[in-house]
């Protein structure tokens, strides 16, 4: 029988090193107590922000020192409750970061109504008279340009207080789907029981069976039928909470309001969702390959992630995961490549799925620890893929910490995404042109075929998705599981014309954790389309390519201190024009061309 182990199991290599945060659950309390007993210091400052240069120098000093503990705290706790969701402790702990946070963020949310009480040119007298300031200039930038959208200090207070309760949709489902939903058991054809969890239905999915997978994939969407008013009413509240934030912001619509926090015009959305629209036919086409591999008449929904080769693919173990991708980021130059190297040798990775451990994968970390990433590795080429992406965001949060102010080093997720699929693509292509192995090269192929269906086509239409079920909020039509059902069936046949989709697709809504993320998944789209062109830049080779990975290295290291539109302008992007994503999208196809001549 096929099981998922328990965390104790697990070897220690094989996990992070979270005791490089805090030693012991009590040096984490202890740090806890001494942080919320000086969040109370804030207060002495709040009627003299602008009293003098030298004063709101001290203020932010303070701020940072709190805020940059605070964040210790929080990522040691949630990362502690990432290994086991069903772990009370640690949900306890993690909540208790959480209520810190928000009541730092309260005690500091007059800052910045007080700092827009200064015209551009008052606050560059403070700067001339405090040159210390001169670090915090975009930071200022950024909060003038936000001025229209910022309440009074009791609003803001208010607002930050909420921050806890307004989390609720988010951590509700987080807890259902990772915690308390359990799939059922199926026997695969070898006659084994196989146990369905978040983290195995998609490498379930592309079993060589058909019926195992239709099995397979009715079972996992029956259990997620049984919980859907759960999951539609935890939807709803999300969305409708994104709403009347926004509208307490005074901004027009909620997607308005998340892409003017990185100051990312919205033209952008659209231009995404037009081009992609424009070129569905793509889409269909690696559909109808994918039928005319596995030799039926029409795709089915249980076929939509099966291989090209109609094959479930080559065995890629961890270690051989490490030395690839280490292997690939060559090009970004020695330095990049031996940081990378040393950190995969020193426990930035937490492995292997055990039982109760958070689905997916991320990067996490804060600007006074090391990377630490989740994985749920499978030993396959996605999860090959997996690993190259997160340890993109790693390298970029490292670059950025390095060169940047604290208040400067975090980046906007717009920019992130770039990072991560650029190392993808160098992947691609280094496993492509040195590995002696036809069938890896197919499959490799096939993988990055399958890293533009499922990120530049698979996220616009969620995006798409998630656009369509504000718009209904903000017209206060209802939202129900059926509208969402209808709304998504009706996507998802869009984007699969040519396949034949059933009733249970329309569920597929309810296991996608990023709509609770607030106009997030369009940032996948938009960064593969930039990451690609980035690519090919430094793919030129020579002074050319040199330059271009040098352009690549200084964006990585602007982190949060040019807004994200200028961040890839330094790495020659222009992502306000179409050209980038129809870039990605000549990629695509150039690619399909390729695996039908290899096939």
């Amino acid at each position: 029988m096929s099981t998922v182990p328990e965390r104790s199991a697990i070897p220690t290599d094989d996990k992070w090193a979270l005791e490089r945060i805090f030693e012991s659950d009590e040096a984490w309390q202890e740090q806890f107590e001494t942080v919320s007993d000086r969040v109370a210091e804030l207060a002495a400052y709040e009627d003299r922000v602008t009293e003098s240069p030298d004063t709101l120098l001290e203020l932010l000093t303070l701020r940072e020192e709190l805020m940059r503990e605070i964040s210790k705290l929080s990522v040691y706790a949630n990362l502690r409750a990432s290994e086991d969701t069903r772990n009370q402790t640690y949900q306890a702990l993690s909540g208790r970061a959480q209520a810190l946070a928000s009541e730092a963020s309260s005690a500091i949310s007059y800052l910045e109504p007080a700092l827009q009480t200064l015209s551009a040119d008052e606050m560059g007298a403070f700067i001339d008279r405090e040159p210390a300031l001169s670090t915090y200039e975009h930071y200022f930038d950024d909060v003038l340009r936000a001025k229209p959208h910022t309440r009074s200090p009791e609003v803001e207070a208010l607002l930050a207080e909420l921050g806890e309760v307004t989390s609720s949709p988010s951590e509700i489902y987080s807890m259902l789907a990772n915690a308390d939903l359990t799939f059922p058991t199926v026997t695969n054809p070898d006659g084994d029981a196989v146990e369905i969890t978040q983290g195995t239905f998609t490498k379930l999915q592309k079993h060589e069976s058909r019926a195992f997978r239709e099995e397979v994939y009715t079972a996992f969407y029956d259990e997620w039928e049984s919980v859907r008013n759960t999951v539609g009413t935890s939807l709803k509240k999300q969305v409708r909470k994104d709403v009347k934030l926004a509208r307490a912001r005074n901004y027009e619509t909620a997607r308005e309001a998340a892409l003017d926090g990185p100051n990312v015009p919205v033209a952008v959305y659209d231009t995404l969702v037009d081009t992609v629209h424009e070129n569905l036919s793509l889409l269909s086409r690696h559909a109808d390959a994918k039928a005319d591999a596995l030799g039926v008449d029409e795709l089915r929904p249980w076929d939509l992630y099966m291989s090209l080769t109609g094959e479930s693919g080559p065995t890629v173990e961890y270690e051989q995961a490490v030395d690839w991708i280490t292997a690939a980021v060559e090009p970004l130059g020695e330095a990049y490549q031996a940081r990378m190297a040393e950190g995969l040798d020193n426990r930035w990775v937490d492995v292997y799925e055990n039982r109760g451990k958070r689905s997916g994968a991320f990067s996490s970390g804060t600007y006074d620890t090391q990377p630490f990433i989740l994985m749920n590795y499978q030993d396959d080429v996605a999860s090959l893929y997996t690993l190259a992406h997160e340890l993109g965001h790693s390298m970029h949060s490292e670059l950025a910490q390095e060169a940047q102010p604290w208040h400067d080093a975090g980046y906007e997720i717009f920019v992130a995404e770039v990072a991560s699929t650029v190392n993808e693509t160098l992947l691609t292509h280094y496993l492509l042109e040195t590995v002696e192995n036809d069938e890896l090269r197919l499959h490799v192929l096939d993988e990055y075929l399958e890293r533009f269906r499922s990120t530049l086509f698979r996220q616009t239409m969620f995006a798409e998705f998630e656009h369509q079920i504000h718009e209904r909020a903000e017209a206060d039509e209802p939202l129900t599981p059926d509208v969402f059902d209808q709304l998504y069936g009706d996507l998802k046949g869009d984007y699969y014309a040519t396949a034949d989709l059933d009733e249970h697709i329309r569920r597929e809504w309810q296991r996608i954790p990023h709509f609770y993320y607030n106009f997030y998944v369009y940032q996948y789209a938009t960064g593969i389309s930039a990451a690609v062109a980035i690519v090919e830049r430094i793919r030129q080779g020579g002074e050319l390519g040199e330059r271009a990975a040098a352009d690549y290295r200084e964006m990585l290291a602007a982190g949060g201190g040019v807004y994200p539109i200028e961040a890839l302008a330094l790495a020659g992007i222009d992502m306000t024009t179409p050209e980038p994503i129809e870039s990605a999208l000549s990629v695509y196809e150039t690619s399909l061309d390729r695996i039908d001549e290899l096939r």
